[in-house]
């Protein structure tokens, strides 16, 4: 399980809602091993002054905060992180502009269908 919080300038994250998703799902996919139906996006567009940003970022400065369940290696999360920039940067969002954050946390800390997350049989494995 991951949910995946983007935020950035409303005026370059607005139009590439689609293509970020996509970008980034394909990541999670490939290196967390996320099955294709879970999906858990959100967007969060900002105005110049609701997302104050250093002086050397440009308007497409993107934060893509990943929650997820505890469990993957250290591989597989670099492995996550270097696709992730990999493929945020072919729609438009460079490495320099692009930060990344994984916060994971025991599965007992989720709530999912109703059931504490440790409690449900998953469809795939979170150690990888």
């Amino acid at each position: 399980m991951a949910q995946i919080k983007i935020y950035g300038h409303k005026s370059a994250l607005a139009p590439r809602i689609s293509s970020l998703s996509d970008a980034i799902h394909a990541a999670a996919v490939s290196a967390l091993q996320l099955p294709m139906e879970k999906r858990f996006h959100r967007f969060i567009t900002l105005s110049p002054d609701e997302f104050i940003t250093p002086e050397d970022r440009s308007i497409d400065y993107t934060i893509v905060e990943v929650s997820m369940f505890e469990g993957r290696s250290t591989e597989t999360k670099k492995d996550f992180i270097r696709e992730l920039i990999s493929n945020v940067a072919a729609v438009g969002v460079t490495p320099h502009d692009l930060e990344i954050t994984i916060t994971e946390t025991p599965r007992a800390n989720w709530g999912i269908r109703g059931v504490p997350a440790d409690e449900l049989t998953l469809n795939y494995s979170v150690d990888v």
